[in-house]
């Protein structure tokens, strides 16, 4: 059953992104907390802390911190893990109380030693957020390029 907020809330961000890795290696880069920080937060910001406890029902937490030291902490709880094929999990922003909880869906897909990424994050409130996603997520892909590289 469809929470109020789902059933609301039809903005949806879609990506694609190849990589030249397997995607055993894109998905260990994506759920492994050292490989995390690498790559976890766009442009200049920096990613200080990135906990996973990778099953269903399991949370993580990521905190990106800017070059001024402001930091926005990231929160969510894990709906399925499918090595290396899948996960799907929420997000919020706990310095946000108000925000509204989101969720992610991220499919690795075998290309022969390849892996093309299928990211959708969906329930945005509004087309404003899902752009200030949009971009956030590029960035933090175009590092996730060079990690796996």
């Amino acid at each position: 059953m469809a929470t109020r907020q789902e059933q609301q809330s039809s903005v949806t961000l879609r990506l694609r992104r190849s990589f030249p890795a397997p995607r055993e290696r894109v998905f260990r880069a994506w759920t492994t907390p050292a490989e995390m920080k690498l790559w976890k937060a766009p442009g200049d910001m920096t990613t200080p802390l990135a906990e996973v406890d990778l099953r269903p029902g399991g949370k993580y937490r990521i905190h990106m911190r800017a070059p001024d030291g402001t930091e926005h902490h990231l929160v969510g709880v894990y709906r399925l893990v499918e090595p290396p094929k899948k996960l799907v999990y929420t997000w919020r922003w706990e310095s946000e109380p108000d925000a509204p909880e989101t969720l992610v869906t991220v499919e690795f897909l075998d290309r022969g030693g390849a892996t093309d990424l299928v990211l959708t994050h969906e329930l945005f409130p509004n087309e404003e957020s899902k752009g200030k996603h949009e971009h956030g997520w590029a960035g933090c892909l175009d590092k996730l390029a060079r990690v796996v590289a």
